[in-house]
């Protein structure tokens, strides 16, 4: 079987990022896969890009632009949506004529527009769509929130201020139009995910199923936690959490929650702060140092696997205070790693992280559960226990065989429907 896995960037980002993974763990298990980007960072054999054009960019800022306008020219929010009107046809390259079955994910920001996803479609080919966010089941927007228009109708999207053209109207009916009647496959990454997909009227009468992301447990693996605090100058005399972001920034992170949390930590747990430090991850991480009310260690913005989960294995504890998310891919990281981890109740969030047992589930925007999570799971005498548990689950659930394995099933299924 060929897989053709698509992506706008092979490395940038959660959804590049898993999809590389997943490219391997198919490589690695039977499925012969390749993966097709448009921003391309590697000579991997296996990876080919979209030719290179001057179009590229101009494509981009006119789909920002179009945005822009209908937003009452503002730039507040304009990357929380898109609407998909320009991009590059796929269906003509090598790539994708080699393909049985195309395996659609984060494909935005001007890499596929709706006409590119419809020639896809009516390309008799099957089509999985692996949902790193709500996109490909709302009108517009990436994340509704509140919103629950997408059940139904999107219309007036209520993350654009203009009152000009009905963008969210306009890209939902023409999803509808395209969905129907094609052999299309809806992947949620979590099970929160397909069941807000399993709502949405554009899904009905297609499969909506869920599947992890896949990781590869010999590389985010336990390793010796000194030795790996040496390697980035960190203290060996401190219980260090670590809290990391593509852009820390980012309200969506909640790096606020993560400050009061800490903050709560120095007023009513006196005996840990002279122990405590935490490590922060990401391009930004100079910027939020000051925020902090505990000792704190930057690291940057690290690409390399082996190198991040070296630093995972010089914490004791990741946390990620997120408001809204998937299956964060820095969870699994860290739980592969035997680090335990604290996040809110959110999203997928709450189906890899079993309360108390190798993490804890913190109540949504509670920054002072937030931080009995922090204290509760620092305690030593319960630590290793975490530590061991937290790998378990990843083994069991994130290993590239069984991930691979259940992608398979659903390959075989769209081509034996198709």
């Amino acid at each position: 079987m060929r897989v053709l896995i698509v992506n706008t960037a092979e490395r940038t980002g959660g959804a590049a990022i898993a999809a590389n993974r997943l490219l391997h763990a198919l490589n690695r298990n039977g499925v012969e896969a390749r993966m097709l980007v448009r921003d391309r960072k590697t000579d991997a054999p296996e990876v080919a890009s979209i030719p290179r054009s001057w179009l590229l960019k101009p494509k981009f800022l006119w789909e920002r632009g179009v945005i822009w306008m209908n937003n009452s020219f503002k730039k507040r929010g304009i990357f929380q949506v898109d609407i998909a009107n320009a991009g590059t046809d796929i269906t003509g390259m090598d790539e994708f004529h080699w393909a049985d079955v195309i395996h659609l994910h984060w494909t935005n920001q001007g890499f596929l527009s709706l006409h590119n996803l419809e020639r896809i479609f009516t390309s008799g080919k099957p089509v999985v769509i692996t949902m790193h966010d709500q996109w490909y089941f709302t009108g517009i927007c990436h994340y509704s929130g509140y919103c629950e228009k997408y059940q139904s109708q999107c219309e007036k999207c209520p993350m654009l201020k203009g009152r000009g053209t009905d963008l969210a109207r306009q890209v939902f009916d023409r999803k509808q139009a395209m969905y129907e009647g094609r052999n299309v496959t809806f992947v949620g990454c979590s099970r929160w995910m397909a069941d807000l997909a399993r709502k949405s009227r554009l899904t009905q009468g297609h499969t909506v199923t869920n599947v992890p992301n896949a990781i590869d447990t010999d590389v985010f693996a336990p390793m010796d936690k000194t030795a790996a605090r040496l390697k980035f100058n960190l203290p060996t005399d401190k219980r260090l959490i670590l809290f990391g972001a593509q852009r820390i920034t980012d309200p969506r992170k909640g790096f606020d929650f993560l400050v009061e949390a800490c903050e709560h930590i120095n007023m009513h747990h006196p005996t840990l702060p002279d122990k405590l430090g935490v490590v922060v991850l990401g391009g930004d991480a100079e910027s939020v140092k000051k925020a902090l009310p505990l000792p704190v260690y930057t690291v940057g913005y690290l690409s390399e696997e082996r190198e991040i989960a070296q630093l995972y294995n010089a914490v004791d504890l990741f946390v990620t205070p997120s408001l809204q998310d998937n299956l964060p891919n820095t969870i699994v990281e860290a739980m592969a790693c035997g680090v335990p981890c604290v996040g809110f109740d959110v999203g997928g969030i709450p189906e890899m992280i079993t309360h108390k047992q190798d993490g804890y589930v913190a109540d949504y925007c509670d920054s002072i559960d937030f931080a009995q999570g922090i204290a509760w799971c620092l305690y030593e005498d319960r630590a290793a226990a975490l530590g061991a548990a937290a790998r378990a689950t990843a083994l069991a659930a994130y290993s590239e065989a069984a991930v691979a394995a259940r992608y398979l099933d659903i390959y075989q299924s769209s081509l034996s429907d198709n």
